[in-house]
């Protein structure tokens, strides 16, 4: 069985037990999330899609950590200005585990 579900602006695959990573989410280590934004819910034989959102299923999400991307660096340069400039950056991510799929 799995699901897609619409989480901040952007869809992902879930299966019972799968952990993703998505968007930072401020919620401590352990919490759980309710998300009701189901787009699509398959058991292997029959399907559910939503119009937009699949009725009455929901998908529920335990908060396992927070991590950070690998570093971006961002270079600006103008020709013959004598201007550069070198910035970093680290996206924070959350890692979450389904623990189930209503449907």
């Amino acid at each position: 069985m799995y699901a897609l579900f619409e989480y901040k602006g952007k869809q992902y695959k879930a299966e019972k037990g799968a952990l993703l990573k998505v968007d930072n989410v401020n919620a401590e280590k352990g919490s759980s999330i309710d998300v009701p934004q189901v787009l699509l819910v398959s058991d292997g034989e029959k399907v559910s899609v939503g119009a937009p959102y699949v009725e009455g299923a929901s998908i529920k999400l335990t908060v396992e950590d927070s991590v950070r991307d690998k570093k971006v660096l961002v270079f600006k340069y103008k020709a013959k200005k004598d201007y550069h400039r070198l910035i970093g950056h680290r996206q924070k991510y959350t890692m979450v585990r389904v623990d189930e799929i209503k449907a």
